[in-house]
């Protein structure tokens, strides 16, 4: 069997760890899928260059009230698929062709990887391997309901759904959070009907509640959104997916030429038989590790979606960062810094949050106060006529440090920065909103606004 020095298992951010540093150690990749990861294929980037378009498209509904009238011609469906997987497909591939052509102490394994023994890996290429050092970064993948006879419809996740070969008339999303949100904007921008199938009582239900019952009030304005449902079977017939449902009221039917399952995802740990090689793992799946992203297994680190409770690209490329630095100084490690790992919604209306919600904050026992802003009374958002829009923040009442913050409306991803910033360098809020000067009009003004209404103890 040959060994190596390091074998990475993923090609998403964990290919982001041999850089030059590395260049005179011997290393393996071994990749399942499509080289570059969730991220880059199937995630990310390829779903916000959808939104971005969807965004354009729904642009001319919105010029009415402000006394533009614009209208929308059309989509071109496969004209928008093949600008944006014309742009990815060649970055994946290049990514491949680079590590195996041009690394000289890099072998890629095309297979599904899977440990037969300690520190030994069937590369699923028919080749198995050995290793110092290992690092887990296989990712996750979409969580597939048990619905009865739902593998017989055809159906579609995030994996596949960006590549259908035309727009249906309807499609049904059975899933209320962040990836059911955000395709549920890109359809029904293109002129999709659209149907949203919630098993809660809100959709984004891990979002603070306020910020969710208005994103539900928002969105079911839009779609037609079904909460409270359970999915039980699902048929086609003459081309349509039929799925049955239990609600409030009974059984029910919700029909549509497409079904997309947005239900969640769920780490690929599972794949690699971890067990051959004595690395512990979550009841959820989620490989364990520690502050420096070890796990049980001396030599063997695991980051990203496979082993974290934030299944987000930002805090597997700083994990991935702290995985490099271990492997290079094994006797001054690092750890992993998950305080304020903050997230957004790219759907629209955007949603972003840090921190704790209300609901954890009453829940965990924390003192705290909260102050909410509407983006209409400021003054970008009032020449928006933006009327659903607000910012509301959570803090200490003692010391003002800021406990959470929690953004709805136009750019919400990127208004929420400053409050990232505060929060990771300590920074209170009373401070935040005196010490500096905020642009006006712009709408950052949101959250300068909720900071000085937080009634803090003086």
């Amino acid at each position: 069997m040959r060994h190596f020095d390091l074998v990475i298992i993923g090609t998403g951010s964990g290919n982001s760890i041999a850089d030059e540093r590395f260049a005179g150690w011997d290393i393996a990749i071994v990749e399942k899928g499509i080289f570059g990861g969730t991220c880059l294929n199937v995630g990310c980037i390829p779903t916000k260059m959808f939104v971005h378009t969807a965004d354009v498209a729904a642009a001319p509904g919105s010029g009415a009230r402000l006394g533009v009238d614009a209208h929308l011609d059309g989509v071109r469906w496969t004209d928008v698929r093949d600008r944006i997987f014309g742009r990815i497909d060649p970055i994946s591939e290049g990514g491949r062709r680079w590590r195996a052509e041009e690394n000289a102490n890099v072998t890629v394994y095309a297979g599904t990887a899977r440990f037969t023994g300690p520190k030994t890996l069937d590369t699923g290429t028919g080749e198995v391997i050995t290793a110092d050092r290992f690092v887990l970064a296989a990712g996750s993948r979409p969580i597939i309901p048990d619905v009865a006879e739902l593998d017989s419809v055809g159906y579609h996740t995030s994996d596949t759904v960006m590549r259908l070969d035309a727009l249906p008339a309807r499609i049904t999303i059975l899933g209320s959070g962040f990836v059911a949100a955000e395709f549920a904007h890109v359809f029904s921008s293109f002129g999709v009907a659209v149907t949203v199938i919630a098993r809660s009582d809100l959709l984004l239900r891990h979002e603070d509640r306020e910020v969710a019952t208005r994103f539900t009030q928002v969105a079911s304005e839009k779609w037609d959104v079904r909460l409270r449902r359970k999915a039980v079977r699902a048929e086609r017939v003459d081309g349509v997916v039929r799925l049955h449902l239990e609600g409030p009221n009974g059984a029910e039917v919700v029909e549509s030429e497409e079904l997309l399952v947005a239900v969640g995802r769920t780490p690929n740990s599972d794949l690699l038989d971890l067990a051959a090689t004595g690395v512990a793992v979550h009841p959820d799946g989620r490989v364990v590790v520690d502050a420096q992203q070890r796990t049980s297994v001396e030599g063997i680190y695991a980051m990203g979606d496979v082993s974290s409770e934030y299944q987000l690209k930002h805090v597997a490329n700083h994990e991935a960062r702290v995985v490099q630095h271990n492997l290079l100084h094994p006797d001054a490690p690092i750890s992993s810094d998950h305080r304020f790992v903050p997230a957004a919604v790219f759907s629209s209306p955007q949603v972003a949050s840090v921190g704790l919600t209300e609901e954890q904050a009453v829940e965990r026992g924390v003192r705290h106060v909260s102050a909410s802003q509407a983006y209409a009374s400021i003054a970008y958002g009032w020449a928006m006529e933006d009327t659903t829009g607000f910012a509301k923040v959570l803090a200490d009442p003692e010391t003002g440090l800021i406990l959470g913050a929690h953004v709805i409306g136009p750019q919400a991803s990127t208004v929420i920065q400053p409050v990232i910033q505060a929060m990771s360098f300590g920074l209170d809020a009373r401070t935040m909103a005196r010490g500096q000067y905020w642009i006006h009009p712009a709408m950052p003004e949101v959250i300068e606004n909720a900071l000085l209404n937080l009634p803090l103890d003086d």
